[in-house]
């Protein structure tokens, strides 16, 4: 990048100085527990409903589990998949088959069987750990019909004993006679085997996603890739020793694997995990256990403020707070902070950069684009450069809109075995985001949206997060998603899809109205469609596509 205009790293001026400094990672999230036990054995590493585990029990529990895996033919470099939500279980066999040398696929609860097949069939998956009533519901019959050889179960009423009805309205089931007891395998006293401890280069994770487009491709996310930017959030964001991470984002999600899980493991904190995201429980959590620092989506804020029993003193203990993964509406953080108090800090990542690849630094805020109202993601994080380039790769000046590319230690190699979407995604190891941004003078990232969820209405570039955002804006919306339809006369004009706050009143001509108040005309949606709740993925992000197939459907 000689020559580069953002060689020059102007964001650095916002920086602290412990946030200039370089980051030094430990090699892996194994190396993290065993520093975190070493010096602090016996502090409460994770925190479930009244359950605590210490940093000593949850190290004996994963050796046992490694050890498990390893005398049942699990190798180093074997794939094994975890299908659980936020309990104990899943940070044990993280752990546990890291500790056995072997690759960890992170797969989402609320997959279906065709998409865990794929997964487990693209990922030559050996071992599948996941929830016992999944696996007697479905996931039996899908692990038969791939490489699996080896399964664990698990009921994630074990540990806790409130059985929280708001969550965990569910009953143990009895033990399957063709997997193996995760808990069981835990206290059964096994060892760790030698020599198998991950080095940085090892892939930890394969995330699957679905990059730019197309069907879900495994991102290999390395160990070095995730500790860099455990280590980089730790040691940047000014928290207190010994700090409480709320996991607020699911730990399937590289989000949760990365700002929650190996970052409050990379800081001997304590991890609050409560299951599933649910307001009320959240907010209990909250209140019992007084978190410094959680991480979100803007979906779960907004349902945290409309929470009918929600106050300010439930975020006091917080000294700052994140939001990712899913657009972060200015209106939004502004009403947060007036109701609430903590101001919301904007970020912005992918799977193939490990999460952070900007943020709003601490002590910052981020400032909100004149002509757009789009509200600055960050700036770039320790070790990682953000340009913006045009369609033929060539950067463009400060302030023009182009294609968002990343380089840097948190950007993974590649995709699993697939060498054409690797070429094609990181040529010459830059990620190619697929979003489309500009960068101003000072270092501060405006991602405007996905380049395909472009409308074109009537030759004009429409850009949804626009349109959203103007809509957050009308008191009575909790939740806006615009897309494009076709439109026998513009080609494509712009819907919006709207969610109301409990109790408000709006009309879809009211919503109309207020945009094309705010808007130019072609970029007001000429129609407006108010549903109960948005199609939302498990990680809380708004699916537009489900939108769109809900307007092909319709015709």
């Amino acid at each position: 990048m000689t020559g580069s205009r953002y060689a020059a790293q102007p964001w650095l001026a916002l920086f602290s100085d412990s946030q200039r400094t370089p980051v030094s990672p430990l090699a892996s999230p194994v190396h993290a527990l065993r520093r975190a036990v070493a010096d602090s054995p016996d502090r409460t590493f994770i925190a479930y409903f009244d359950a605590r585990l210490s940093y000593r029990e949850v190290d004996e529990l994963s050796d046992s589990i490694a050890g498990h895996l390893a005398a049942r033919g699990v190798a180093r470099g074997d794939r094994v998949a975890v299908l659980l939500q936020n309990s104990p279980h899943f940070v044990l066999a993280a752990l546990g088959a890291w500790k056995a040398g072997a690759t960890v696929v992170p797969v989402n609860p609320m997959y279906k069987s065709a998409e865990v097949r794929h997964v487990l069939r693209d990922a030559e998956v050996a071992a599948l750990i996941c929830a016992d009533r999944a696996w007697e519901s479905y996931l039996r019959e899908t692990a038969a019909d791939s490489p699996v050889r080896i399964a664990l179960t698990a009921c994630e009423l074990d540990f806790q004993t409130r059985n929280d009805a708001r969550v965990l309205s569910f009953e143990r089931l009895p033990g399957a006679t063709d997997a193996d007891d995760l808990v069981a395998v835990a206290r059964a006293g096994h060892l760790a085997p030698e020599g198998r401890e991950p080095v940085a280069s090892d892939v930890a994770l394969i995330s699957y996603t679905s990059g730019t487009s197309g069907t879900p491709k495994g991102a290999t996310n390395t160990h070095g890739n995730i500790m860099h930017n455990a280590e980089q959030q730790c040691t940047g964001l000014g928290l207190p020793e010994a700090p409480g991470y709320f996991a607020m984002a699911p730990m399937f999600h590289i989000t949760g694997m990365v700002c929650q899980f190996a970052a409050c493991l990379n800081s001997a904190g304590t991890l609050v995990l409560a299951y599933r995201f649910e307001a009320g429980v959240v907010l209990d959590a909250f209140a019992e256990h007084r978190p410094v620092y959680t991480v979100g989506p803007s979906t779960a804020f907004m349902a945290l403020a409309a929470h009918p029993a929600v106050t300010r003193d439930h975020f006091s203990s917080f000294q700052i707070i994140f939001s990712g993964g899913a657009p972060l509406p200015p209106a939004l953080v502004l009403k947060f902070r007036d109701d609430f108090g903590p101001y919301i800090h904007n970020g912005y990542g992918l799977t193939e950069c490990s999460a952070p690849c900007a943020s709003v630094p601490p002590g910052w805020e981020a400032p909100v684009d004149p002509v757009s109202g789009t509200l600055a993601v960050g700036v770039p994080v320790r070790g990682a450069i953000v340009r913006i380039v045009d369609d033929e790769g060539a950067e463009v000046p400060f302030g023009e809109q182009g294609e968002i590319v990343v380089s840097g230690p948190q950007v993974v190699p590649g995709y699993w075995r697939r060498p054409d979407a690797t070429a094609e995604t990181f040529p010459e190891g830059e990620l190619r985001t697929g979003d489309i941004g500009f960068m101003d003078a000072q270092g501060w990232l405006y991602v405007v949206d996905r380049k395909k969820d472009m409308i074109n209405a009537s030759g004009f570039k429409v850009w949804p997060r626009e349109v959203e955002d103007v809509l957050y804006t009308h008191p009575a919306v909790r939740e806006a998603a615009v897309v494009g339809v076709p439109d026998g006369y513009r080609g494509e004009t712009v819907k919006a899809y709207v969610s109301l706050r409990p109790g408000a009143e709006a009309a879809p001509d009211d919503l109309a109205v207020h945009c094309k108040e705010r808007l130019a005309a072609y970029k007001y949606p000429r129609q407006v469609e108010i549903l109960p709740e948005l199609p939302k993925t498990a990680s809380g992000k708004i699916l537009r596509r489900e939108l769109r197939s809900r307007v092909q459907d319709a015709r």
